[in-house]
């Protein structure tokens, strides 16, 4: 437990603002070496900051680990620069009915294991998405009524209503296809059973997975021998490692260590907007945060901007809701929260609210700057009578109680996106009252009539007014404390050559991705 703020977080909470502008844009940087000579026997080490669960589940978040490993693959592809879905597995789609879309699989893929991609082995592997006992947010039976081979090259995907966002649903990285011998009674088994540049070859149990590469990868050559993703939760390690050359790649870089890496010649620092919002999630379902007036006591009561630049240095923004302004289903300029600590007060004393126990925030340890924020969230409730205890997890021993509803606060971030590239995912699996990850455990009737509505809105504009209707919904409840809208940041060693970051961290190491010759 943390009872006062660290001193650099007292001695910047002045400092202002340096950031110009935040929210989604889909820039990705690069970075690249165009004169060096790549060596393709070269072999790379990357640190990712969350270690894969469930047995290696696609339906599960192993997914994403698999995909950013360069193993699995998917129908369907979404580029954040171009802000469009591309083929990948599948080389085209179309609408053949309002209930049925039809994806033409690409010939001549062969499984790591030597078998071919067929139209046969794509939909028994997304039929087992959608028979696992617990669902992929983004490709389940709610949204999808089946999936069959119409001949040796197509897919049929059919929908219970008119669906116009099932390409992007198979962009997700839960529909990755792998080879009928992968799926085994005792669980999944990825090693040897994808399409991707790279195959997993051994793994140290939430330590590392090893990697080498795909001879037979369908998108050309492989640049690089192999490599080792390692599961480093502590984002200052992460850091410390690209720094001394112990990793060529580092994912999500805390604030903290910025200064430092972008000093080092040897280090490539990597920023591209983020469809992220660091979030103080708060449980709807439990007493006192079941009641609206203490939920917006405790968001009147933070200070924002003072959060903003002191843990994150002046690089994030202070949020104004679930979304980023700049993005275009935000509903336009949202009203910049300001702290008020008197109106915080009156609306514990119209809730009745006593202080009879401190409340809990649950700090993730895999955001090394949720620590000083806890600490600064405790102080600001230290304000209006809310005494707060802070207590520091990993999120996978977390989720369990969160999901169960057996918490008071969170502090995690969520990347809109993840699920599926539009927000109708992260709407709808994290505040209907059935979503699979319904963290705030909250459930209102309305709400869930728009997002049902928007789910088959083919107009992208309406639906755009649908996602914004819900979200001022949200706001209007206060559902959650949104508190600053981020960055992803990457690191790489200067001789890391063709790394193209990707905000979502669905893909690291490809088939271009090289390392210079020494």
């Amino acid at each position: 437990m943390r009872s006062s703020l660290r001193p650099r977080v007292l001695l910047a909470a002045a400092a202002a603002l340096t950031l110009t502008g935040c929210g989604f844009s889909g820039t990705q940087t690069q970075s690249t070496q165009p004169s060096a000579a790549a060596d393709t026997s070269q072999r790379i080490v990357v640190d990712n900051f969350r270690a894969p669960v469930a047995n290696w589940a696609v339906e599960s978040d192993a997914a994403y680990i698999l995909s950013l490993s360069g193993c699995l693959e998917t129908l369907t592809t979404y580029n954040q620069a171009e802000g469009k879905v591309l083929p990948s597995l599948a080389t085209e789609w179309k609408q053949s009915s309002p209930l049925d879309w039809d994806f033409s699989i690409r010939q001549g893929v062969k499984f790591q294991d030597g078998t071919d991609l067929t139209a046969g082995s794509v939909a028994s592997a997304l039929n087992h998405v959608l028979d696992a006992k617990v669902p992929a947010r983004a490709f389940n039976r709610t949204m999808i009524g089946s999936v069959t081979a119409v001949d040796g090259q197509t897919v049929r995907v059919s929908t219970p209503a008119e669906n116009p966002l099932v390409p992007y649903r198979l962009a997700s990285v839960n529909t990755g296809i792998l080879a009928p011998a992968a799926y085994k009674a005792e669980g999944l088994d990825p090693f040897g059973h994808c399409t991707g540049p790279f195959t997993p070859v051994s793994e140290k149990a939430k330590q590392s997975l090893t990697l080498d590469r795909n001879e037979n990868y369908w998108g050309g050559d492989v640049q690089l021998a192999g490599a080792e993703v390692r599961f480093i939760t502590n984002g200052p390690t992460r850091a410390a490692q690209v720094q001394t050359g112990e990793a060529d790649i580092s994912l999500s870089i805390p604030v903290a260590s910025l200064a430092a890496l972008k000093a080092d010649k040897g280090v490539s620092v990597l920023g591209a907007d983020s469809p992220r919002t660091a979030t103080m999630y708060m449980n709807n379902g439990r007493a006192p945060l079941d009641n609206v007036d203490v939920r917006t006591a405790i968001r009147e009561a933070l200070d924002l901007d003072a959060l903003a630049a002191s843990v994150y240095e002046g690089a994030a923004l202070p949020a104004t809701g679930p979304f980023a302004p700049s993005e275009p289903w935000a509903g336009g300029k949202q009203d910049k929260q300001q702290q008020d600590l008197e109106e915080a007060r009156k609306l514990l004393a119209k809730a009745g609210y006593t202080a009879d126990r401190p409340l809990e925030i649950i700090a993730i340890v895999e955001r090394a700057e949720f620590a000083d924020v806890a600490a600064v969230v405790q102080e600001n409730l230290k304000n209006i009578g809310i005494p707060v205890a802070i207590t520091s997890k990993e999120y996978a021993s977390a989720e369990p109680d969160v999901l169960a509803g057996n918490y008071d606060m969170l502090l995690s971030q969520r990347n809109r996106l993840i699920d599926i590239a539009d927000p109708i995912g992260f709407l709808t699996a994290d505040y209907t009252c059935k979503g699979t990850y319904n963290l705030s455990h909250f459930c209102d009737a309305e709400y869930d009539r728009i997002i049902a509505e928007a789910a088959t809105t083919v107009d992208t504009t309406e639906r755009y007014k649908l996602y914004a209707e819900a979200g001022r919904i949200l706001q209007d409840k206060a559902v959650n404390a949104w508190l600053v809208n981020e960055q992803a940041t990457d690191a790489t060693r200067t001789n890391v050559l063709n790394y193209v970051q990707d905000p979502l961290s669905r893909y690291v190491p490809t088939a271009k991705t090289a390392k210079a010759a020494s």
